[in-house]
């Protein structure tokens, strides 16, 4: 393990993921500005990535990324050659992308998603429990849900799952003791101060407060998935009629 280490924007460790990936991270707590420097660092692996690297994954405050051992030994210097391990030679390769982050690149102009959202009754079986264990009434808990903006700080859990940041602490909600063991894709939910969609049908525990007739992941497109992290989302609440409607027209 690497620690402390310091690059152009701050601290940061490494740590070994196995023997074919490693594991940047540049702090502990989900912060929007943590946040912009993993999509920053990710974006500039991707652009032009060291040989032997297969893929990068950024994630709240850390990016993993994977790497092929014996394309990483065989692309080897002569002076990375006296490294013991793949990983030393991996980690002095990612430590010289990390001096060349500047504040502009943190400061990308994001991508803006409006999800329509249809609230309460069988599309929200949860609104009422968000609103009474928050003191509200279902219309307060709906007005605050929509009427923030949410960064999407990584996809994960099922495809095009998004994890969205910037909730209000004012409709915070648990999650629940035995999760559901199917849950419809559109799916809008609460689990603690996050709120997120579920892209497919699956198990799951959030709070549900409404479902979208958006598809958030679409197999036979590229990319497959709706939103991508660094993204903001809006929702838009729409009466019933709409949602049953949404789509035919177009």
């Amino acid at each position: 393990m690497i620690n402390g280490e310091r690059g152009g924007h701050g601290d940061y460790e490494l740590f070994p993921l196995g023997d074919c990936a490693v594991l940047i991270r540049f702090g502990v707590v989900m912060d929007e500005a943590l946040n912009r420097i993993v999509h920053a660092f990710a974006a500039q692996l991707e652009e032009k990535p060291f040989a032997g690297m297969i893929e990068c994954t950024p994630a709240f405050a850390s990016v993993t990324v994977h790497y092929d051992p014996l394309a990483v030994m065989r692309s080897r210097t002569q002076a990375e050659s006296t490294h013991s391990t793949i990983y030393e030679t991996v980690s002095l390769r990612l430590r010289l992308y990390l001096p060349t982050l500047e504040p502009s690149d943190m400061q990308t102009e994001r991508t803006v998603v409006e999800i329509p959202v249809c609230y309460g009754e069988e599309y929200g079986p949860d609104l009422a429990f968000v609103a009474e264990h928050n003191g509200l009434t279902e219309e307060e808990v709906v007005a605050i849900h929509s009427g923030s903006s949410y960064l999407v700080y990584m996809i994960g859990f099922a495809p095009g799952f998004p994890y969205l940041g910037g909730m209000p602490e004012r409709i915070a909600a648990p999650r629940h003791k035995t999760p559901r063991t199917v849950i419809p894709a559109g799916s809008v939910g609460i689990a603690g101060n996050q709120t997120g969609v579920y892209s497919v049908a699956t198990p799951g525990g959030w709070q549900l407060i409404g479902r979208t007739p958006l598809q958030l992941f679409r197999p036979g497109q590229t990319p497959p998935s709706l939103l991508q992290a660094g993204a903001e989302v809006r929702f838009q609440p729409i009466a019933r009629a709409e949602f049953e409607n949404y789509g035919r027209d177009a």
